[in-house]
């Protein structure tokens, strides 16, 4: 998948809204479809993402969002056969994108023939949720409280930091890199970033979009 992800979001409420807080976060683009106007409004007064209100289970409706351009469709609402219904139609608008949707009960992998993913995030949080959107190369560690995020960042090939110490690297304040290459070492400064390693890292959310640029280009 690229660095930046262009994705639409079917839902915007709490677990919708909070997982295009986090992607917008890590620098991806979102679009969110969403029904209730005040939760549009809500979402627009945040200048979080693309909103597009009216019925996501309409295709006219996912083709104003753009879904033919999409790297990813999710279906986080509240209705597990609206989400599935949302995914499915994708794979015909948008036949390379990945799918990912929310549902509340019953067996994963009934769903699991019709999408990419599935997830409670009642049991998880909108973190997993945005694990399962971005795939295996960035990765939340942790569902930790406030603005702290501990992620698992694989460095692209030719991100900004690639092939260098940590001595010469300047992060942002707010930023930690904890781990060195594979995991079993605490990172030190003459740590240095290897593209297609993995690293974990703790940022603070007002500077991930721009850690994220560093690690992933």
């Amino acid at each position: 998948m690229p660095s930046k992800l262009d994705v639409v979001i079917a839902g915007g409420g709490r677990v919708g809204l909070e997982t295009t807080r986090l992607l917008t976060d890590r620098g991806h683009d979102v679009t969110v479809v969403e029904h209730d106007a005040d939760r549009c409004r809500a979402i627009s007064d945040e200048y979080l993402a693309t909103v597009i209100e009216g019925d996501a289970s309409n295709p006219e409706i996912l083709e104003q969002a753009g879904i033919e351009r999409a790297d990813v469709v999710a279906g986080l609402t509240g209705v597990a056969g609206l989400n599935l219904a949302v995914c499915m139609e994708a794979g015909e608008l948008a036949p390379g994108a990945r799918t990912v949707a929310r549902i509340d009960s019953g067996s994963k992998e009934a769903y699991e023939r019709f999408v990419d993913a599935v997830l409670y995030p009642e049991r998880a949080g909108a973190r997993i949720a945005a694990n399962e959107i971005v795939g295996s190369d960035v990765q939340s560690l942790a569902d930790v409280t406030g603005d702290l995020d501990v992620l698992n960042i694989r460095v692209a090939d030719g991100a900004p930091v690639a092939g260098k110490r940590l001595s010469e690297i300047r992060f942002p304040s707010g930023t930690v890199v904890v781990s060195g290459e594979g995991g079993d070492r605490v990172a030190r400064p003459d740590t240095e970033l290897t593209a297609g390693e993995s690293y974990v890292v703790a940022v603070e959310s007002d500077v991930a979009e721009e850690v994220m640029n560093l690690l992933r280009g």
